[in-house]
C-alpha cells in the first residue's frame, strides 16, 4: 500500500469577487473546485477590483471577518505561489490612488499592495477569465499587467499551462 500522492506546490489564491466578476462565478468556481483537490497546501483569499489592506474568506463576511493582508505575508512564507484570478476591469484610480476603494477608504493605493505582495512571493500569475482580445481596450488591465510585469494569462487551457510553466520554473 501506498499513500495517496500530492502536490506539495504551497499556494495562495486570490479571488477577485463582485460587480464585473459576476459573469465569471461558476468558471471561477470551477476553477476553484479543481485546485483545492489538487493542492495539499492552498489557501484562498478574496478581494474586491484590486488588493488592498484586508481581504476575506466569506464573502457574507467581508466587512466583519477580514484578514489583513500584512498577517498574509507574514504567515506564509515566500515559497509560496500566488495566484490573482480576475478580469482587473475596474477605474484605474481604484489601482493608482490612496482612497480609491469603492468599499471603503482606503489609506494606501492598491498597487501599492500588489507590489508589496509580489515583493514577497516572486512567483505570481493574475488569471483573467475575460478574452485576451479584450485586454488592450481596458486600462485598468494594462495597469495591473504592468504591477504583474506581463504575467497575465487567459483562463483557457493553453492560457493555464503557460501560467503552471512560470510558476513552476
Amino acid at each position: 500500500m501506498r499513500p495517496e500522492r500530492h502536490n506539495k506546490v504551497k499556494v495562495l489564491l486570490f479571488f477577485d469577487i463582485g460587480g464585473s466578476m459576476d459573469d465569471h462565478v461558476k468558471l471561477c468556481q470551477e476553477m476553484f473546485s479543481a485546485a483545492k483537490t489538487e493542492f495539499k497546501h492552498m489557501e484562498y483569499f478574496y478581494f474586491h477590483n484590486c488588493l488592498y489592506d484586508y481581504v476575506w474568506k466569506d464573502n457574507r463576511r467581508c466587512h466583519s471577518e477580514r484578514t489583513p493582508t500584512v498577517d498574509i505575508m507574514h504567515k506564509y512564507a515566500h515559497d509560496y505561489k500566488l495566484i490573482f484570478v480576475g478580469d482587473a476591469t475596474m477605474s484605474p484610480y481604484e489601482i493608482l490612488q490612496p482612497g480609491g476603494s469603492i468599499e471603503y477608504t482606503n489609506d494606501e493605493a492598491g498597487a501599492l499592495w500588489m507590489r508589496r505582495m509580489l515583493d514577497v512571493y516572486r512567483k505570481a500569475v493574475w488569471l483573467n477569465p475575460e478574452p485576451e482580445q479584450l485586454w488592450p481596450y481596458r486600462q485598468s488591465v494594462a495597469v495591473i499587467r504592468e504591477i504583474m510585469e506581463a504575467r497575465m494569462y487567459p483562463i483557457t487551457i493553453g492560457g493555464l499551462e503557460r501560467a503552471m510553466r512560470y510558476l513552476s520554473k
